[in-house]
């Protein structure tokens, strides 16, 4: 079976990914430390649209809810 080669997502360095190389998908622990980095910067951030939310279904709920006569 022929390995599985994959490119570096932070230096592009081509590397075979296996269970061998505990920093898969990355080629080393430097690259993995980098691309932590700019997570953690917020550098790297998945988009959304912007949606507006109805909350005031949110300020009624449990209302229906029976009392708790315990308290």
């Amino acid at each position: 079976m022929k390995p599985l080669i994959v490119t570096c997502p932070t230096c592009g360095k081509k590397i075979e990914y296996s269970l061998e190389n505990k920093h898969r998908p990355f080629c080393s622990e430097r690259c993995q430390l980098i691309d932590l980095g700019e997570w953690a910067t917020e550098s790297y951030k998945i988009p959304v649209k912007n949606v507006e939310f109805d909350t005031s279904a949110d300020d009624q709920a449990g209302d229906d809810l029976p009392e708790n006569e315990d308290q």
